[in-house]
């Protein structure tokens, strides 16, 4: 007998009662809906087990995570000043929060403390950059000096360079390919200006938003926890912002002890180019625990323009200053922000650097006292409990 096809009713192959209760529940599904749709030819449902389908699946998984994966690297630089600006924003936190909290709405509070900034900002720049202009100027004029010095063997740099048979390449003709570089390298210098002063202008303005913003930023990520940890997330949030901002606060204020004592030294010594000499050291302070160390390198390098004893003397007080820096205004200084080890610094430090160059140095140690502090407070006590 041809078989017939499968349609409503037993007269049409389909069986009734107990034999099609007890089917398979992809077979019941399938002929409940031949019954619901007399006429029509069904089967089985689509099987989402096979090895076809699974291995379809993970390919265009695959393929869309390298696409997001392309997209983010894509885009790096414009993250990097994203997160450049939260931090900052987050750094600032404390200063809004304390006009709040005598008063000031939080809008007139930001509008305050982002003023204030771009005042201090803008009168530093404005003061400074007349005499940093005449010492650029100065030592413009004065490397075609030293470069003779250098090849002759004269003055400090000329006995300091033979003596370490680098005359050649500091004065003689090794320096062409150097001074032929520095001279067809103009336009690339103006575009890296360019897009310096862009970066830092788009930091500003996400930095204000941020500023203005970050409670609601807060209360949305308190959002992605469930309800029951809602609570407990939002107090180890405000912990670690808490420690992101006081550790900002204290590298500045580091970094401008720095930069003062670099300016009293200099002018004390008669080392030229003070002012430019107290800005590197500041910049560079700001980078913990190489940061201080290579200003100081660079400076005792300038002080060998006037003898090699100013250059000496140099490098030992920031040897001495490296030493009352790290034990004992740093440990006052952030006390109160962060607490983390030496080996946990030096290699926050390191990797920091390593993954995002200067900024990632700049903000490892906060990052690892985050992580820090949510390892005490959420796995360290589970694993005690075990």
């Amino acid at each position: 007998m041809a078989d017939r096809p499968l349609t409503e009713g037993p007269a049409h192959g389909v069986p009734a009662g107990p034999v099609a209760a007890n089917g398979p529940p992809g077979r019941r599904a399938a002929e409940a809906r031949t019954r619901a749709r007399p006429g029509r030819r069904t089967g089985l449902p689509f099987d989402r087990r096979s090895p076809f389908v699974a291995g379809f699946t993970a390919t265009v998984g695959g393929l869309l995570a390298l696409a997001v994966g392309a997209a983010v690297y894509s885009v790096r630089g414009t993250l990097v000043l994203v997160f450049v600006a939260l931090f900052i924003a987050v750094g600032l936190e404390p200063v809004v929060a304390f006009g709040t909290r005598h008063g000031l709405r939080r809008p007139f509070a930001v509008l305050v403390v982002v003023m204030v900034a771009l005042i201090v900002l803008a009168g530093f720049v404005f003061s400074a950059i007349s005499p940093i202009q005449d010492e650029v100027h100065q030592l413009s004029k004065q490397v075609p000096v030293w470069r003779a010095q250098i090849a002759s063997g004269q003055g400090a740099l000329g006995h300091l360079a033979k003596q370490l048979h680098l005359s050649y390449y500091l004065g003689g003709s090794g320096t062409g390919t150097v001074a032929k570089s520095l001279a067809t390298g103009a336009l690339g210098a103006g575009e890296v200006v360019l897009s310096a002063v862009s970066s830092f202008l788009v930091v500003v303005v996400l930095t204000v938003y941020f500023l203005a913003s970050l409670p609601s930023i807060k209360r949305f990520a308190a959002h992605l926890v469930p309800y029951s940890r809602r609570e407990r997330f939002g107090m180890l949030l405000d912990e670690v912002l808490a420690g992101v901002g006081g550790y900002l606060l204290g590298n500045l204020f580091t970094s401008l002890v720095a930069a003062l004592g670099t300016f009293v030294w200099a002018t004390a010594l008669g080392l030229p180019y003070t002012i430019l000499m107290s800005l590197v050291v500041g910049l560079f302070d700001l980078v913990p625990v190489v940061g201080s160390t290579i200003a100081g390198v660079v400076v005792s390098l300038v002080g060998l323009s006037v003898s090699v004893p100013v250059a000496v003397a140099t490098a030992v007080f920031y040897v001495t200053y490296r030493f009352v820096e790290d034990y004992l205004l740093v440990p006052r200084v952030m006390r109160q922000a962060v607490n983390v080890s030496p080996v946990v610094t030096v290699l926050a430090v390191v990797v920091g650097g390593a993954l995002l160059g200067i900024i990632g140095a700049l903000v490892a140690i906060p990052v690892a006292a985050g992580i820090k502090l949510v390892l005490e407070q959420t796995v360290f006590p589970r694993l005690d409990d075990n």
